[in-house]
């Protein structure tokens, strides 16, 4: 069967296992033994989904990192993980190479993702054209300093016997941007993995011949269990995207039809626009399953009635690897709300002040407890200790209520997390971006309603004496120190900011204020 479809270029299940086992040879001999972390920083690509088993076969632990995190995001968490080997898109590489020799890992190898896609696209790319050269140039890198990937599929596949992970062993790092702006490791075991895959197909209830989009990044743990998890288990056609292009979906859907298409809302609008302006069908995808943020329910009638197949929301988070509750995938699916949980995951509604359940109907603190709940915080004894009670249960920060039917609805977040594009950003993080700007002296953070769902980060700045605010200046001071969706789309210039007795900033009060002032976003 095919596991993986790239640009039209597919690769069995066969093939992928024989790869797979080649490339974890080729990282043992590079030095990587059970318990070495590997850090990953791909798009999407074929690549990608060997690099992640390979290293789990050999008992590594597998450090997700966003390709497109400046080299001031990457260090900290370089420093804190310290990977042995890193395994890196060529465009990108120049950030690892240049970290501080200290920090650097000992072997970093250069993905080409051209040489993942079908003979006569490379052929096409190598033309002496300008359109051609423009196209290589956004697609790879000279990456000096490192050994080719290819290099790792020459070895032998590495030997049957050898040495495999158990159940409770550490497979994978995924960092989370918390309220303090510095980004924490959450560590997730194999058997929080699995858990996560088997619940999810038996969500599913997978056929012979399931199709699964992998749209959004296999960095991102709603991703990384959609694409590289779930799919395998339900041994279905992973057909990858190396970034969330509409256009591109749709000319694949000509091809193959997804009949899972795992996304976010801004995704579906997008998506559900462009087909109908261009009379496509979208009959035949069965499941969208969308997570990561609000679902606006007018999107849900609009594309069932459209499409067919059933749009559903989902609720996770990273900490659980990350599926907690979805809706069903049939008709008794609630618009608004988040579903029910998986199977064997258990959730309370706690007052987060008294620490005790709340009646029911009321709203409370979602906590959680399940074989997907991670394992703690690398190197954060008391971040785990403060985020899981002595009886297993992870707080989630979220608050919730849950109806008749035992449906579940978010009705605000305790974190200040914002969640754009699916992704989190930590206010933190951008309020310390914009402080080292000369013409700002306080500023606060955070995320406006933007219809279609999820939040645009905006920030409001108090103006240094004797300095105006350029909103376009300190975006651009922001690009040199910010991935790109982490810099704020406006900035508000104000007199004050309001605060606590203790002097804390209250982000919700800033939140709150400016939404009354500017609405959506």
């Amino acid at each position: 069967k095919v596991a993986l479809q790239f640009f039209g270029a597919t690769t069995t299940y066969f093939q992928l296992g024989e790869e797979v086992r080649r490339v974890a040879e080729g990282l043992r001999q590079a030095g990587v033994n059970a318990g070495d972390r590997v850090a990953i920083i791909l798009p999407n690509c074929p690549q990608h989904v060997v690099a992640f088993y390979a290293v789990l076969r050999l008992g590594g632990v597998v450090v997700e990192h966003n390709p497109l995190y400046t080299s001031t995001e990457l260090r900290h968490m370089f420093e804190d993980h310290r990977a042995k080997v890193a395994i890196v898109w060529d465009k990108v590489a120049d950030n690892i190479t240049a970290l501080p020799s200290d920090v650097r890992p000992q072997t970093i190898f250069a993905v080409n993702m051209i040489e993942a896609m079908p003979m006569h696209m490379r052929a096409a790319l190598k033309l002496p054209l300008k359109s051609a050269r423009q196209s290589r140039e956004k697609l790879e890198g000279s990456a000096p300093g490192t050994k080719q990937w290819k290099s790792l599929l020459k070895f032998a596949p590495l030997d049957a016997n050898h040495h495999r992970p158990t159940a409770s062993d550490l497979a994978l790092l995924l960092y989370t941007s918390g309220t303090t702006g510095s980004p924490k490791g959450v560590m997730l075991t194999h058997r929080n993995l699995e858990a996560n895959a088997r619940m999810g197909e038996e969500w599913i209830q997978p056929g012979d011949d399931e199709v699964i989009y992998s749209v959004l990044p296999l960095f991102h743990a709603y991703g990384m269990t959609l694409g590289l998890s779930i799919s395998m288990v339900c041994q279905a056609r992973l057909v990858i995207f190396p970034t969330v292009d509409v256009d591109l979906m749709l000319k694949a859907m000509k091809k193959v039809m997804p009949t899972i298409l795992p996304a976010v809302p801004p995704v579906y609008r997008r998506l559900l626009d462009e087909a109908e302006s261009r009379n496509i069908s979208l009959k035949g995808i069965r499941y969208a399953v969308s997570g990561a943020m609000n679902l606006p329910p007018e999107l849900v009638s609009e594309w069932e009635e459209y499409a067919g197949g059933f749009l559903v929301e989902g609720y996770g988070l990273t900490e659980c690897a990350p599926l907690v509750a979805c809706n069903p995938l049939n008709a008794t699916r609630r618009a608004g709300s988040i579903g029910v949980p998986f199977p064997s995951t258990d959730v309370r509604i706690v007052n987060p002040d008294t620490l005790e359940d709340v009646p029911f109907g009321e709203e409370g603190e979602l906590w959680v407890r399940g074989p997907q709940r991670f394992k703690g915080y690398w190197k954060r004894e008391e971040e785990t200790r403060s985020s899981i009670t002595p009886e297993g249960w992870l707080r989630t920060g979220d608050i919730v209520k849950v109806d008749e039917d035992f449906f579940i609805y978010v009705v605000d977040r305790i974190k200040e997390v914002i969640i754009t594009g699916g992704f989190n950003v930590s206010p933190s993080e951008v309020e310390a971006a914009l402080r080292q700007h000369d013409s700002v002296k306080d500023a606060a953070v955070v995320g406006l309603p933007r219809k279609g769902g999820g939040e645009t980060v905006v920030a409001a700045v108090i103006p240094t004496e004797g300095y105006a605010i350029d909103q376009e200046e300190l975006r651009e001071h922001c690009y040199g120190r910010l991935t790109r969706y982490k810099v704020p789309r406006k900035v508000f210039e104000v007199e004050d900011l309001p605060r606590s007795m203790l002097g804390k900033t209250l982000r919700r009060e800033v939140r709150k204020q400016l939404e009354e002032k500017y609405g959506e976003q």
